[in-house]
């Protein structure tokens, strides 16, 4: 991190330690930071950057391109994981070292990533825990940022694996007050991440045998799709949304609607991993039919 460019700037601006501190940190942290290089959090520091007119990813403008590229090794990647290509994905971060990414919002975003992969393929606890915890009491301690709930989101889904329950709910309605918030204020710039919250909270309340709640989210997921024009969760959406009118003994003609636009949707998106496992759910459900 480029400090000698924040200091720079300061200077030229004219503006005291204090007055650049002033309802945002301590002098002693703003001169940490200057004298000793100790960054502080990430929300301290953007709203040090924004007064000096710049941004964080400015103080590291020497690895810009570096930067950009990791940038869109990450955002390739978190598509993919939202596609359930869980191989691909695994491969993708093996080839990152996480201790060449300078950019705060990028080490989030590749320890989020690395945890809800972890927690999806029931990886070791610790590495679990220890991915997010990275973000939790270190990179986002102010918990101000979209990577704690979407922590909280990979937490519930690894105790939810291991049918730790209490916990997972506890992690689970911190995710849905987070959804709620965002929809209730109409925080969509996020939209893709969002919908990842309101997917995996649904999936969880469907185990739960809460369709009431699943199916509110799942709606609001849909809804969400639409408004922001994306078609990258209704695959998923859709396919949960079939599975829970079966488990809620739905009319036929509902059911066969739902599996039909699983089917439609997963091939728009070339999502082959719901596509499979909605043919073998059409195929348990005609079957349980059968014999009925």
């Amino acid at each position: 991190m480029d400090i000698k460019k924040f200091v720079a700037r300061r200077k030229a601006l004219q503006i005291s330690q204090i007055k650049l501190s002033a309802g945002i940190c301590t002098q002693a942290t703003l001169s940490k930071f200057e004298r000793r290089g100790r960054v502080p959090s990430l929300a301290i520091l953007e709203q040090l950057c924004a007064r000096l007119g710049l941004t964080v990813d400015e103080l590291n403008e020497d690895q810009a391109s570096s930067v950009t590229q990791i940038r869109q090794q990450l955002d390739h990647i978190e598509r993919q994981l939202m596609m359930e290509d869980y191989q691909v994905v695994l491969q993708a971060l093996d080839q990152i070292a996480v201790s060449e990414i300078a950019a705060v919002p990028l080490r989030m975003q590749y320890y989020y990533l690395s945890g809800l992969l972890k927690s999806l393929i029931n990886g070791a606890v610790s590495d679990v825990c220890f991915d997010f915890d990275q973000i939790l009491d270190d990179l986002d301690q102010t918990h101000e940022t979209v990577f704690t709930p979407l922590a909280y989101v990979g937490l519930g889904v690894m105790y939810s694996r291991l049918s730790e329950l209490t916990k997972a709910q506890f992690y689970f309605e911190k995710v849905h007050q987070a959804v709620r918030q965002a929809l209730v204020n109409g925080d969509n710039q996020d939209y893709l991440r969002l919908l990842t919250m309101i997917f995996y909270t649904a999936e969880y309340e469907a185990t739960r045998e809460d369709f009431a709640t699943s199916d509110g989210l799942i709606n609001d997921g849909v809804s969400l799709c639409s408004e922001q024009h994306v078609t990258y969760y209704l695959p998923r959406l859709k396919y949960l949304a079939t599975a829970n009118a079966i488990q809620q003994c739905q009319p036929d003609e509902q059911i066969q609607q739902l599996l039909s636009e699983t089917v439609a949707f997963a091939r728009i998106n070339h999502n082959q991993v719901v596509e499979v496992k909605a043919a073998a759910l059409r195929r348990r459900y005609l079957h349980a039919r059968k014999h009925a």
